[in-house]
């Protein structure tokens, strides 16, 4: 049977039915209302309400990014004792009351508050680990992209009406409130994973034999020839989205109002690239993750391209913002699907690998962000876009010809074998 015939009849199965890949929109909504709404959202604007030092936040701000580059460390707990949607419930809890705790303090930017903020991140991304193991057990490769399509629609859309919450309710709610409202958008979601598909019972192996598997499972993954290739793929210049947080920055130069800023990098942005994440659904799914995702970051170069290439006008601006926006958005879920892809079947440790995979996916946020930088100091604003688009459109290229090539040697050698 081909694979788009095996994907076609997963996809009509009862058990793919019963998979439910639209319910991980909600499943990562609770670490998307702190990370998105909270850290990378609203946290700033009530630092500043409160008189803190613009430095002194963005300090704040960055220590409280670290939990998801390395979260890798203590995600592995959701593989053990409870199963992965116990994890994400229990972790949304814990996250709920740190977060609360934090708020309850006369100053969010005193060490007491900043600590409780920063156990609350860690706690949180918990959240994330234990989505990546579960959507790891969904058999259908069509529910794996459907999944990873919401996924990141979620993360998007509840970050963003996060922050839209926190920053229009500052001056009518106390903090006290504020922190109340934050528990409860964490909170209630996570009571989704109460739907989720049905999960492997707990084993009752030694833990040595569980250690054994363990490292097996990763040995399969991340120590062989095959993993090159995929490792390459998460962590190359492409849909790093690093502009994302740089486009701001050069509206000035293209003669943006700070009002048109606020609503194209804000609420317009915020539905762009949900818009995005949720069209990658519709991409066939005999398109490979590993060839789809490229393909958007060619995409995605192209839009960077115009504004690297267009006069400085607002009309350009918003051309190669909207466009940005709405690919980098795919980028995102096409990335999930390439992450699963990698990670295989979850096993007993698709949590912990899924969070190594995404660890190093982020690499390219910070040193995409850095290039970036020095694009403008080198060659202005056009500079900035300008070496994103070209070391992102190099890199995707190079690794789209790799694996179309290689997917037709391994067609070739397969149809070879049959005829043998």
């Amino acid at each position: 049977m081909r694979p788009a015939d095996r994907a076609l009849v997963e996809s009509q199965s009862p058990s793919s039915v019963r998979e439910r890949p639209w319910l991980f929109g909600l499943l990562i909504a609770p670490e998307a209302i702190f990370a998105i709404g909270l850290v990378n959202g609203g946290l700033s604007f009530l630092l500043r309400n409160q008189g803190v030092d613009p430095a002194r936040a963005a300090s704040i701000v960055a220590l409280l990014t670290v939990p998801h580059a390395i979260y890798f460390l203590w995600s592995p707990v959701t593989d053990f004792w409870m199963r992965r949607r116990t994890w994400l419930m229990v972790s949304a809890a814990a996250a709920a009351a740190a977060f609360l705790a934090a708020f309850s303090l006369p100053r969010l930017s005193s060490s007491s508050a900043v600590w409780w903020l920063f156990l609350g991140a860690c706690l949180g991304v918990v959240v994330a680990a234990a989505c990546g193991g579960m959507m790891g057990t969904l058999r259908s490769e069509i529910n794996r992209r459907r999944a990873g399509s919401f996924y990141q629609t979620g993360s998007l859309g509840f970050g963003a009406i996060a922050v839209f919450l926190l920053v229009s309710l500052a001056a009518r709610l106390s903090h006290r409130q504020l922190g109340a409202l934050i528990a409860a958008m964490i909170v209630f979601p996570s009571l989704a994973a109460l739907a989720a598909p049905p999960q492997p019972a707990l084993s009752e192996e030694s833990a040595r034999a569980a250690a054994a598997r363990v490292w097996s499972e990763v040995k399969s993954t991340f120590l062989r020839w095959e993993a090159i290739p995929y490792t390459l793929l998460i962590t190359a210049p492409f849909c790093s989205g690093a502009m994302i947080g740089l486009l701001p920055g050069l509206a000035r130069d293209y003669g943006v109002s700070a009002g048109q800023v606020a609503w194209m990098n804000g609420a317009g942005g915020a539905l762009l690239t949900a818009g995005g994440a949720l069209a990658a659904a519709l991409i066939p799914v005999r398109v490979r993750a590993p060839i789809a995702f490229p393909l958007a970051g060619l995409a995605n170069a192209a839009a960077l391209a115009i504004l690297a290439l267009g006069l400085l006008r607002p009309a350009v601006y918003f051309t190669g913002t909207v466009l940005f926006l709405f690919t980098i958005g795919a980028c995102y879920a096409l990335f999930t699907a390439v992450a699963l892809e990698f990670l295989g079947p979850s096993g007993k440790s698709g949590s912990s690998r899924y969070a190594l995979i995404n660890s190093l996916g982020n690499l390219p946020v910070a040193y995409m962000a850095y290039l970036d930088g020095r694009g403008y100091a080198h060659w202005g604003p056009r500079g900035m876009p300008g070496v994103d688009a070209i070391l992102s459109a190099a890199a995707a290229a190079l690794l789209l010809a790799y694996f179309l090539v290689g997917g037709r040697a391994k067609k070739s050698a397969a149809e070879s074998r049959s005829h043998a």
